[in-house]
């Protein structure tokens, strides 16, 4: 059957025996996962059945303290890193002693202890995350590699561009590995780009990069062993696309009737185990009756471990067990304000709060456009490059969603980082890993996602659609993120600070229009305040405000105007957490109660707020709850539409409304 030509040169003979038995493993569990899949035992199989050899050669070179971020089809990288069969097993039948306590499948899971990162279904993030994992191995002079996988039709996503392009502009040590196999579910290549191989994409990066005969273990392993030592001593990116083939389905339910039979019959007669299994006869290193012993031994662990998982009860938890794992917990320790103080604008106690936690947490990193020597568009971070250079202040090319992947790969590897989006607008370049990666990582599988985004937005300052909207709403739908709103200098410090602090993924918006323009006495120390307190700003008794950001200043300048309204004036500070007492509270005091927002009224926090108030105070009701946000239509540009799309007038006006009622 010999269709591949293997040459030995520099693998020892015992080693070529491995690689054989690491990839007859996957191989074999395979087979008993596609009998077990049509038995209904478990419910859905990704095959990567005549791919083994990648897989495998892969994470042989790799040292084993090494992070290494696999795909669906590659079931070699973590039976080659011995993760313990029965694991496996009860992850794909969603049992407790799997890897994501049954809330993910297959292979949408990582372990720290096996240095495995598993994907998301949303394949592009992956190649970001392994950015921030090589980031933080440079900055603290480890001399290690990182591998990511991917296939061919990811490639066509900006991801991968943005991935490739960052990990060439820093250095990172990254092997970006493509199985090109194809077809991307039944899309043929030939329909998914125009380059002749995938390889030439380097090329656009100043990237090295190689074509690999994918189903030649030795050529993989050769291959991937020499480029790892010399990555180790040199750090550089480097893209290698492996020649492959997927013979059965994306997944089994899909089946293979879009593949041209010939075509098959080739990649068949590729097959990396049958024609490596004759290559080791043919040289006499080894013979049927240790091939019958190595089949044996694995069919004995396969059904060890199949039993185990079996046995294994079905998995049960409770309402209390859930929430608490969306979160990782985080004790927070009061740091109190010192005594000291000077009066500084909200911009000043944002810069001041950042670049303290700088001086506290030596594996913190700030990330963003243009943040280095020209201080951000907004110069909060201006002269910190003096302070703690450009390893540690890093401009990051335009490019969103890599850089947030990134935040998430450097949280995995060990560190901190805050992540300035220019404008909070942005974030929709950014917006699948911050969703989908960041907010349910824990859940999932028990990581801490350990990133701020700090997020300038707002209206008021003429800056049109595209640099002027307060999108919080977008966030506080998704379970697994905080999200802080701060309206005054002396919470936007202590605030900022307990984010960092806080092991969980936080969006802290900073209102534009604020920066420059309020000021308040600051404690010039290091302080914190907790996440999740609301602040009651002005005591009354005729009705409750509730607002946040700008709309706090708003409701103040109303309170002057009309000083016969005695209101309660709550600032939420925090969205995620909600002080949902501090409302409550106020509420049951009051009998009143107006929900202001500067975002767009639909589906907003103010409607959230109403309708929570409405179950749980309906009695202490003695008016309609009354919501003002700004107008159903994007930011304007000009002065006087702008005047009229945000929500000052109306909140005047509905104010006098509901007192009056």
């Amino acid at each position: 059957m010999q269709h591949i030509r293997y040459s030995p040169v520099g693998i020892s003979k015992k080693l070529q025996i491995e690689l054989y038995k690491k990839m007859l493993k996957p191989r074999m569990i395979e087979e008993k996962m596609l009998i077990l899949l049509r038995q209904g035992k478990i419910s859905k199989w990704f095959s990567g059945i005549g791919q083994e050899a990648i897989a495998v050669g892969v994470a042989m070179a790799l040292d084993k303290d090494e992070y290494i971020l696999p795909m669906h089809r590659n079931l070699g990288v973590f039976t080659t890193r011995n993760v313990p069969l029965h694991r496996l097993f009860a992850q794909w039948q969603g049992k407790a002693s799997g890897f994501t306590k049954g809330r993910d499948r297959s292979f949408h899971f990582g372990t720290q202890e096996y240095k495995i990162i598993g994907m998301i279904s949303h394949l592009g993030p992956q190649l970001g995350v392994a950015d921030g994992i090589a980031l933080a191995d440079v900055l603290r002079k480890t001399p290690a590699v990182t591998a990511v996988f991917t296939g061919e039709g990811a490639t066509s996503e900006g991801d991968f561009h943005e991935a490739l392009n960052l990990a060439a502009v820093w250095d990172l040590p990254v092997i970006f590995c493509v199985e090109n196999n194809g077809y991307g579910l039944s899309t043929p290549v030939n329909e998914q780009f125009r380059c002749e191989h995938i390889a030439d994409k380097g090329k656009g990066y100043g990237m090295e990069a190689h074509i690999i005969e994918g189903n030649n273990i030795l050529e993989v392993y050769r291959t991937v062993d020499q480029l790892c030592k010399s990555i180790r001593q040199n750090p550089r990116p480097v893209l290698l696309e492996f020649k492959t083939f997927r013979m059965r389905g994306h997944e089994e339910a899909s089946g293979t009737k879009y593949v041209p039979k010939k075509l098959m019959e080739e990649w068949a007669a590729k097959d990396p185990l049958e024609n490596y299994l004759e290559y080791l006869h043919q040289q006499g290193l080894l013979n049927e009756e240790e091939e019958v012993r190595f089949k044996k031994e694995i069919i004995e662990e396969i059904d060890k471990g199949l039993k185990i998982a079996f046995d294994e009860e079905a998995i049960s938890s409770n309402e209390t067990n859930e929430l608490n794992d969306v979160y990782k917990e985080y004790n927070y320790q009061e740091i109190k304000p010192g005594s000291i103080i000077k009066n500084i604008r909200l911009v000043d106690a944002l810069s001041e709060g950042l670049r303290q936690a700088m001086e506290k947490f030596d594996d913190l990193l700030i990330l963003g456009q243009d943040i280095a020597e020209y201080g951000g568009v907004f110069k909060i971070t201006e002269n910190f490059i003096d302070h703690f250079g450009r390893e540690r202040v890093r401009n990051t090319p335009i490019c969103e969603s890599a850089v947030v992947s990134a935040t998430m790969g450097l949280s995995i590897n060990g560190m901190k980082s805050v992540m300035e989006m220019q404008f909070a607008d942005f974030v929709s370049s950014g917006f699948n890993p911050i969703v989908n990666y960041l907010a349910k990582v824990h859940y999932r599988w028990n990581e801490a996602a350990d990133v701020v985004i700090r997020m300038p937005c707002g209206g008021g300052v003429g800056a049109g659609p595209f640099h002027s909207q307060t999108n919080e709403a977008w966030f506080t739908k998704t379970p697994g993120l905080k999200v802080v709103y701060p309206a005054y200098p002396f919470d936007a410090k202590g605030l900022l600070i307990s984010s960092i602090e806080d092991p969980n993924p936080v969006l802290f918006f900073e209102h534009k229009g604020l920066y420059r323009s309020i000021y308040q006495e600051v404690p010039v120390d290091y302080y914190n305040l907790p996440l999740g307190k609301a602040r009651l700003v002005h005591e009354g008794s005729d009705l409750s405000i509730v607002t946040f950001g700008a709309g706090v200043h708003w409701a103040v300048d109303a309170l002057l105007k009309h000083k016969h309204i005695d209101a309660d004036l709550i600032d939420l500070r925090s969205l995620q957490p909600l002080d949902k007492e501090a409302i409550f509270s106020s509420v049951k005091k009051t009998g009143k109660l107006l929900v202001l927002q500067e975002d767009t009224l639909f589906g907003g926090i103010a409607s959230d707020i109403a309708a929570m108030v409405a179950e749980q105070c309906f009695e202490y009701l003695d008016a309609p709850i009354k919501r003002i946000g700004s107008l159903e239509t994007p930011v304007p540009f000009a002065k006087n539409l702008e005047k009229d799309y945000l929500p000052h007038k109306r909140f005047e006006e509905g104010l006098l409304e509901l007192y009056s009622y």
